[in-house]
């Protein structure tokens, strides 16, 4: 069996509408001038964030920026995927060896991990606490190959942002992504499958996908 990695936000929690409120109305209090700037700005860590759209702000309006991010993010809900948790342990069960890669911090995965009871589930995690580049930079997927010691091509990779998928892919993995975020029909020649969510997904649908 190929080795796991899933991307969190739109693939193991539904936080991505909960991201869109925050950044939309940032873009606007911050005359960014993007129209939907949650959109263009989904799968890429904070401080890429900052270097690419708000490089040009003062220091001041920067550390502003990331400090009402941080608050927003530490107090947000974060309501699971439909079946993600319940895949999660279907795989643990079967002993396939899993891999989380996010953009987000080690802080909010933690409060996930409590949450929902995740501390054996992981054999690794690559949080933007690790990378110096962001998604769609490959690097923070083959950070977690290295990890685990495996070579690119063992490894199945569950994302649902372009950024991701860029990411995924330009470390030579194969992808399966979630329709979640974007529409289906966007993502069939981006992605080996594309799927609605982890919901009623078996352990042999698993194999069919490796």
């Amino acid at each position: 069996m190929k080795i796991v990695l899933f991307d969190f936000d739109g693939v193991l929690v539904d936080t991505e509408p909960i991201y869109d409120i925050f950044w939309n109305q940032a873009g606007k209090r911050y005359n960014i001038g993007i129209e939907n700037f949650a959109e263009v700005i989904k799968g890429t860590t904070l401080p890429d964030i900052i270097a690419n759209y708000f490089n040009d702000r003062t220091e001041e309006e920067k550390q502003t920026i990331i400090r009402e991010s941080t608050e927003y993010e530490r107090h947000m809900a974060l309501p699971a995927m439909p079946g993600s948790m319940e895949f999660l342990h279907l795989l643990r069960k079967h002993h396939v060896t899993m891999g989380l890669v996010t953009s987000s911090d080690m802080e909010k995965i933690e409060r996930a991990i409590a949450l929902y009871k995740l501390d054996t589930i992981f054999n690794t995690i690559v949080t933007s606490d690790r990378i110096t580049k962001g998604k769609p930079d490959p690097v923070c997927y083959l950070l977690a190959a290295s990890d685990l010691n495996a070579s690119p091509g063992d490894c199945l990779v569950f994302e649902d942002s372009f950024a991701g998928i860029r990411a995924a892919t330009k470390a030579g993995m194969q992808v399966i992504a979630l329709s979640t975020t974007n529409p289906a029909e966007s993502l069939l020649n981006k992605a080996s499958k594309v799927i609605p969510n982890f919901e009623g997904v078996t352990f042999e649908q698993f194999l069919q996908w490796q």
